[in-house]
């Protein structure tokens, strides 16, 4: 079935070429789809294009088949082009003609285009609900280890000393950056395409403030043509929030794979936790980083690969913005099972309390030796920094392992509450509680 079909037959190559991987794709819109269609079909009873018992037999329909969708046994049929001709055929199949009325006042444009929206600001809230728990892991286990000493590195040198309160918690705070950005690509998202059409509205007297209430968007695309305008456009701009999320998480698993080896040994994992060789006895390979690693380095090409998409289209709807679900579909998917995977190993990490120990170690504490001079004894810090040089070079420079930070950030002052309150401020604006008590009211 397609909703465009007249007279002639498409061939058969070139039906199979032009759905592609879609209706794949398009089972994951299933429920977006039907909740859209709840919301417009009461607009269309509103301005007297349904009869109240036409919109009760289509509202009914509509719930039943969201309730296959749930229960996962709803199917796109051979045949059948997308989920909006599947939805529409089976609740004529179920009601009759009044099925067929569900489709007035929009095009499969516009249809899609609130599809993904629903569909995104759901999973923007999945993935936004994992990187809280694991912001909340990292906090954890900053406030945990405050106190534990370990080595900074700068250019791969030793350099200064650090603590796995300040690793673990610079982490944390990278998350709030990341969220702040997924905010954005939230506000572009929960706003309302459908009665856009084909992208220059409809003759019909549509009520698209009502729609948008009906769904909890917090607002409209106004002008018709920037909503079409708008596919491509959202997509890439929560490409962007995705792949600034993944660097962070790139770059944490990247220091767990180099801090696990022996060569640095500043934390390691339970047996169970890592994988072996199968020539090597004594191997504990962190491949569950080096994969979180290298699904995050993918994941930072895929704005790249949506512009490439999008790049030289011209106005108005085109084909080619069907592959864009397949680029970001799988790395919303990617982008959760690797937030799952990195709290499951945060939460099994062992600190190593006496890495800083090591003799390796000892120069770390060269500059607290010269800040110690300018504090206490008022040499200038060139002359005092000068001194320590000198003495490391001649043999004569042991360290003290008191550390005295107590600057906002710091060691001894890592400030961990206030950047709880950072997170909990930026993902206080989420406000997902509209939009899932609008998508309730439509389903009860």
């Amino acid at each position: 079935m397609k909703l465009w079909q007249k007279q002639t037959q498409v061939d058969s190559l070139v039906e199979s070429f032009t759905i592609g991987e879609d209706n794949k794709m398009d089972m994951l819109l299933a429920r977006a789809d039907v909740l859209g269609s709840l919301a417009h079909t009461k607009m269309l009873n509103s301005i007297d294009l349904l009869t109240d018992k036409q919109l009760s037999e289509i509202q009914v329909g509509l719930k039943e088949i969201l309730s296959i969708v749930e229960q996962d046994d709803f199917v796109i049929e051979d045949g059948v082009e997308d989920i909006h001709s599947q939805v529409e055929m089976q609740l004529t199949k179920m009601i009759g003609e009044s099925g067929g009325m569900i489709h007035s006042g929009r095009s499969r444009n516009d249809q899609v285009l609130v599809d993904l929206r629903i569909f995104l600001r759901s999973e923007i809230r999945s993935i936004v609900e994992l990187v809280k728990e694991l912001f909340d892991s990292l906090i954890n286990m900053s406030s945990k280890h405050k106190d534990v000493l370990m080595p900074g590195y700068t250019h791969l040198q030793i350099a200064m000393p650090s603590s796995f309160g300040l690793w673990f918690g610079a982490y944390a705070e990278s998350l709030i950056d990341d969220c702040q950005l997924l905010l954005s690509a939230f506000k572009v998202c929960n706003k309302n395409p459908l009665g856009s059409a084909a992208g220059y509205g409809s003759s019909f007297p549509l009520n698209r403030q009502m729609v948008t209430d009906l769904l909890g968007f917090d607002n409209l695309n106004f002008n018709v043509v920037y909503a079409q305008m708008g596919r491509g456009k959202t997509e890439k701009i929560l490409a962007m929030a995705l792949a600034n999320l993944a660097s962070t998480l790139s770059r944490f698993a990247g220091d767990n794979c180099l801090f696990m080896s022996q060569n640095f040994g500043f934390v390691k994992y339970p047996d169970e936790f890592t994988t072996g060789s199968s020539i090597m006895p004594h191997k504990k390979n962190p491949d569950v980083w080096e994969l979180i690693r290298g699904k995050c380095n993918l994941m930072q090409s895929l704005p790249n690969t949506i512009s490439m998409l999008t790049v030289n289209l011209p106005i108005g709807y085109n084909r080619d913005l069907q592959l864009l679900k397949e680029s970001l579909f799988p790395a919303i998917e990617q982008m959760k099972n690797v937030l799952l995977m990195a709290n499951v190993m945060l939460n099994q990490v062992i600190v190593n309390k006496d890495a800083i120990y090591d003799k390796k170690y000892d120069y770390i504490f060269s500059v607290e030796t010269v800040n110690k001079s300018v504090l206490e004894d008022g040499v200038p810090f060139r002359e005092a920094y000068k001194k320590v040089g000198m003495d490391i070079e001649n043999g004569n420079y042991s360290p003290s392992y008191d550390i005295n930070h107590t600057h906002e950030g710091s060691i001894g002052n890592l400030c961990n509450d206030q950047i709880c309150e950072m997170f909990s401020e930026v993902v206080s604006q989420f406000d997902f509680q509209k939009y899932i008590n609008a998508e309730n009211n439509l389903i009860k």
